[in-house]
């Protein structure tokens, strides 16, 4: 047993997240991002017994997000027309302030096919079982000072 290491985290992620250098990018995908293809390249860690918050918040405990980019935290533009309502994203944003200053300003948003295109370059993929929908994010890391 290790102490401070939130209790939700594999081992096989906890390795994966030491692993990955400044720039390296972690997909954390809902329950219909389809971590198997888009991943082949990389990583894919299943989660699904968990939320995507839950998964979020525990990761940042240990994971610094890029402060040499504008939006370290990336997440799926909804597609135009599509009637789907984004609450989880409040909670996203509570969860990042909660742990880098820029708050609401580390966010940026990809349109799906092009969020997708970023996903197969991620160093791993989280699939969670998150059920609501457009709950997909990819954090970029950044350094520990």
């Amino acid at each position: 047993m290790l102490k401070g290491i939130p209790k939700i985290l594999p081992p096989e992620l906890l390795k994966v997240l030491c692993e990955m250098g400044h720039g390296d990018c972690l997909v954390i995908g809902d329950g219909n991002f389809p971590a198997e293809s888009l991943g082949k390249e990389a990583i894919v860690i299943r989660m699904d017994g968990h939320d995507a918050c839950a998964v979020l918040e525990a990761v940042l405990a240990l994971f610094p997000l890029d402060t040499y980019v504008e939006h370290p935290v990336k997440l799926m533009q909804v597609t135009p027309g599509d009637p789907v309502e984004t609450p989880i994203w409040e909670e996203y944003r509570r969860i990042v302030g909660n742990s880098d200053s820029r708050g609401e300003k580390a966010f940026g948003q990809l349109e799906r096919f092009a969020f997708y295109e970023e996903a197969k370059k991620a160093y791993a993929v989280i699939a969670t079982g998150e059920s609501a929908l457009y709950a997909n994010m990819i954090l970029q890391k950044g350094i520990v000072s």
